[in-house]
């Protein structure tokens, strides 16, 4: 497994359970609304991450070099 690979999941997992926790304690939304929310924060954080490839460092799914 590349160590992009390894980034990339660690930032959309990180960013899916972050966002989950913060919706679900600040709002108390319905279990399932707030994954909904965190399914798509988790979905904009695998595009970024992937354009972080062809942007930032090769090797990282960040945006800078």
């Amino acid at each position: 497994m590349s160590s992009y690979f390894k980034d990339l999941v660690e930032r959309v997992a990180a960013t899916a359970a972050f966002t989950f926790l913060s919706v679900f304690t600040v709002t108390d939304l319905s279990t399932a609304k707030g994954a909904g929310i965190a399914a798509a924060a988790a979905a904009l954080s695998l595009v970024k991450g992937w354009l972080g490839k062809y942007v930032g460092a090769e090797d990282t799914a960040g945006l800078t070099k």
